[in-house]
């Protein structure tokens, strides 16, 4: 089910037991899971910087050389706002100076099915749109999505 409720609260203990539990979830707006994953990863790069890596991308230079070309001040932020919501990890890989290789952590691996999803879709809808092979991702990608 694809519903999601509102959350009304009362004055006095509740409604600061509400804020603090607020405060905790800073970076999501609602306990919908939907609008709660898009406060993650529903910017207009995000899933794509996931995407590549997905598909073998690592290193900073990899993940610049994207289609879409990701400007260097949003790719590395976006790198940035990743790492710190636990979806990918980084480590250096050469000291002087230190550059780093990202990869996914099993929760930002997890992703990989909602990108999937997303392929289908516009595989489906979007004429013209066509799917990056990614074996890592799914074998099957390069397959065309059954009419129905």
């Amino acid at each position: 089910m694809l519903t999601c409720s509102m959350q009304v609260t009362a004055s006095g203990k509740k409604a600061r037991r509400a804020s603090s539990k607020r405060e905790e979830r800073s970076l999501v707006r609602s306990s919908c899971a939907v609008a709660s994953t898009l406060d993650l990863v529903g910017d207009k790069w995000s899933l794509l910087v996931v995407r590549d890596l997905i598909s073998g991308s690592a290193t900073y230079n990899e993940l610049q050389d994207s289609p879409e070309r990701i400007p260097t001040n949003i790719l590395a932020d976006r790198l940035k706002k990743l790492e710190q919501r636990g979806l990918i990890a980084k480590s250096a890989y050469q000291q002087h100076p230190v550059r780093y290789a990202y990869s996914l952590t099993p929760k930002g691996k997890d992703l990989g099915e909602v990108l999937l999803a997303l392929v289908r879709w516009g595989m489906k809808h979007i004429p013209g749109t066509k799917a990056l092979k990614s074996p890592t991702l799914n074998p099957a990608l390069g397959k065309k999505p059954k009419k129905s």
